[in-house]
């Protein structure tokens, strides 16, 4: 005989009040800068103790959702999308498995921001990104990259994109940076001595004289050998399957 078995209940007390905390302000509309009920209404309310509330609003503080102010109690503010990002991400903590879906998610946003960069970029910021470049000298750097000069000219792209969320996204994403530096740089070095690859200073001289088109093409080239290690990863996966 088949017996359906039902999921077990692992959602704890304070995990439903804390739903039912954010079901209460989304059901009535409330904004940032609206204060909440006190704890004590929130307790007759559910029917719990003041306590598991006060922890369930603890959670939500640390969160960034809400905020204690004096003679108002709780108020409710605007979510922080990247906030508890930027204070959980820990590299040694993420698996490789982790890091590549990070990594793959920064090849995403880089050829997703390149209209934007073109159409948005300064002379000023150009003539930074050539300084960036010329400085990692790459004709004489065995590796493909130092970390520091291809986190400085990267971040440097995020901002001539001009999205403030995108560039703080950037910028915890140094694990990342530090897992392609470690894990990749011998590959695509070799890739480099054979002169596959287009260069931060290639890149610069399309933002100075070439089209939005040709700097796509030219972003995706430079990109193309972490897309090609990418290709090889789900070809082994695939070989493993089968």
């Amino acid at each position: 005989m088949k017996i359906k078995l039902e999921p077990l209940e692992s959602i704890t007390l304070v995990d439903r009040i804390e739903q039912r905390i954010v079901d209460y302000i989304r059901e009535n509309n409330l904004k940032p800068g609206d204060s909440l009920p006190k704890e004590i209404e929130f307790a007759n309310w559910l029917g719990v103790s003041r306590t598991a509330i006060r922890e369930a609003l603890v959670r939500m503080r640390t969160m960034g959702l809400v905020e204690s102010k004096k003679h108002r109690g709780m108020i409710l503010k605007e979510p922080d999308l990247i906030f508890n990002i930027q204070k959980t991400l820990n590299s040694k903590m993420l698996d490789e498995n982790t890091l590549q879906d990070l990594f793959e998610f920064r090849l995403m946003f880089e050829i997703g921001m390149v209209d934007f960069v073109f159409a948005r970029k300064t002379d000023e910021q150009v003539q930074e990104l050539e300084t960036l470049a010329k400085r990692a000298n790459y004709e004489y750097v065995d590796n493909y990259f130092s970390l520091e000069d291809e986190f400085a000219f990267h971040s440097t792209l995020y901002k001539m994109a001009g999205n403030q969320t995108l560039l703080r996204f950037h910028e915890i994403l140094l694990p990342v940076f530090q897992y392609v530096h470690d894990s990749q740089a011998k590959e695509i070095s070799n890739l480099n001595k054979i002169n596959q690859l287009v260069t931060h200073l290639d890149l610069v001289e399309e933002l100075k004289n070439g089209t939005p088109q040709s700097f796509r093409e030219a972003m995706r080239t430079h990109l193309n050998p972490h897309f090609e290690r990418i290709d090889k990863i789900n070809e082994e996966n695939i070989k493993k399957y089968y």
